[in-house]
């Protein structure tokens, strides 16, 4: 169950503009209410049409007495453009800026609101004021789109809400000969989001601590059930409860004023010789309570994994842009029955950190690459703990906000697939499926020095993750391109 994400409660405040009826206003705005209720959404209907600065405190007074945490400013008219942006300035929470369509040539002279010219005003005041506020692609419309674009706003405000209340807990630095999830964490702050370094020694002391923990016992039946005939490892178990066990109670005594957590690890190499197991079974519990846990403390890893838990209310996962697709894989498997190119395709890849649920058959292994340099020519003993088995096949978005080394965010968001073909291969892997995925792969992943690890959302999410992305006030929004549209640093030659 994903517990560590906002409940969004949201509210509408209709405004007018003191040359134009109020009750145009006020009666499109019931009419909003009605359709989103029909749409089976529950909104708060703040009573009092905006129309001036006191009324502005009174509806203000009113949603924060409701506990309405996002708020849909709604211009049922042209709207008075300081009371409405203040609005947005006070109200502590997400805001989203619409306004109403007219509804019919029968009724232009009193029936006409003229919202459209007014979303300009509130534009302009809102940038003024350095406020920021959802605005839609389309920011006019009947009751009916004006319902479905509160809709999509709920995604876009659960995020920034959860980031508002995030602290991302981190162990370790990364890894030697690993600076590819390094990154400046300056922007974390100018998100909103806190951190707390620590490091594998702290881990390590309170791993110690809960070593006769008198929870192990049920953690471990609890993994014994979801494993089921994937057990294959049983007598790792222990020490996986006692490490789930140290993680969960570090979160709890160490969130301080945040409400959510997200955590970046370390995990290799001497976290095997020390603790005496992989972690990745761990993290992937840990994700599917919506809890992200990023492999090598990528901390930015974490941060895009916590996002897209909270636009898809729904288990998320990290993994490298791994390994091209074998020809031979691609002719018998994906050409015959899919429209991709071979550079379309790709494998993503990690050890063991996919949530059960999102395995086609989840089984209890041991890290094969850590194996050899580990414990080579003998039975798999500290590198086990890996939950390994093919992606469940489906639509996915694969995307990654970043920080660059000088402190710059960026962002990627590409759709695509995990196409149900067998990998042949070892670790929580899939056969991907990007349009254009060369291409991106060179001029977006390649070209603006993305580290290899992508968050993966299960289904298509790009629209939302851009909104979001925007509203953070990224300017470098990468996605894959079709052939009609070059990337600037794309050869026209080739």
């Amino acid at each position: 169950m994903i517990n560590n994400i906002p409940n969004v409660k949201l509210g509408i405040v209709a405004v007018s503009r003191d040359c134009f009826p109020m009750s145009l206003s006020a009666s499109r705005r019931r009419a909003v209410v009605d359709a989103y209720k029909n749409i089976g959404g529950d909104v708060y209907e703040c009573p009092i049409t905006v129309e001036n600065e006191i009324d502005m405190r009174k509806a203000l007074a009113d949603v924060e007495s409701q506990e309405v945490n996002v708020l849909v400013v709604y211009l049922g008219n042209f709207g008075p453009e300081i009371p409405e942006t203040l609005l947005a300035k006070e109200f502590d929470g997400p805001v989203m800026f619409v306004g109403a369509s007219e509804e019919t040539q029968d009724n232009l002279i009193d029936g006409r609101g003229d919202a459209f010219c007014g979303m300009l005003n509130a534009s302009y005041n809102l940038g003024i004021r350095k406020i920021k506020a959802y605005i839609p692609e389309y920011p006019v419309g009947t009751a009916t789109e004006i319902a479905e674009m509160m809709k999509e706003f709920l995604p876009v405000a659960r995020t920034i809400i959860g980031l508002s209340n995030l602290k991302i807990i981190t162990f370790g630095p990364r890894p030697t000969d690993f600076l590819a999830c390094n990154a400046p964490i300056q922007q974390l702050y100018n998100l909103g989001v806190e951190i707390e370094e620590n490091s594998e020694l702290d881990l390590f002391a309170a791993f110690n601590a809960h070593a006769n923990d008198s929870r192990i016992p049920e953690v471990i039946a609890d993994m014994e059930k979801e494993l089921g005939n994937g057990n294959k490892m049983p007598g790792i178990l222990p020490k996986l409860a006692q490490y789930e066990l140290t993680l969960l109670d570090w979160i709890e005594e160490h969130k301080g004023s945040r409400k959510y957590v997200a955590m970046a690890n370390k995990c290799w190499p001497s976290f095997q010789t020390q603790f005496g197991f992989v972690p990745c079974y761990v993290n992937s519990r840990l994700t599917a309570k919506g809890i992200p846990v990023a492999c090598e403390v990528d901390i930015y890893g974490a941060l895009s994994e916590y996002i897209g838990t909270c636009v898809t209310e729904d288990i998320v996962t990290l993994l490298d842009i791994n390994n091209t697709v074998p020809a031979d894989m691609y002719n018998e498997s994906i050409a015959p029955k899919y429209n991709y190119t071979l550079k379309d395709t790709f494998m993503g890849f990690h050890c063991g950190n996919t949530a059960v649920s999102k395995l086609t058959e989840g089984i209890m292994k041991y890290q094969l690459i850590m194996h050899r340099g580990l414990e080579p020519d003998k039975e798999p003993d500290i590198t086990r703990g890996t939950l390994e088995g093919d992606i469940v096949p489906g639509n996915i978005t694969f995307f990654r906000l970043q920080s660059t080394a000088d402190a710059q965010l960026k962002a990627y968001v590409a759709e695509g697939e995990v196409l149900p073909v067998a990998t042949r291969s070892f670790g929580a892997i899939g056969v991907f499926a990007i349009p254009e995925m060369g291409r991106f792969y060179r001029h977006v992943l390649i070209a603006k020095r993305y580290p290899h690890h992508g968050a993966v959302a299960f289904g298509h999410y790009g629209k939302a993750l851009h909104n979001i992305f925007t509203y953070l006030g990224v300017e470098d929004i990468g996605y894959n391109q079709p052939k009609s549209l070059p990337y600037p640093n794309e050869n026209p030659f080739k």
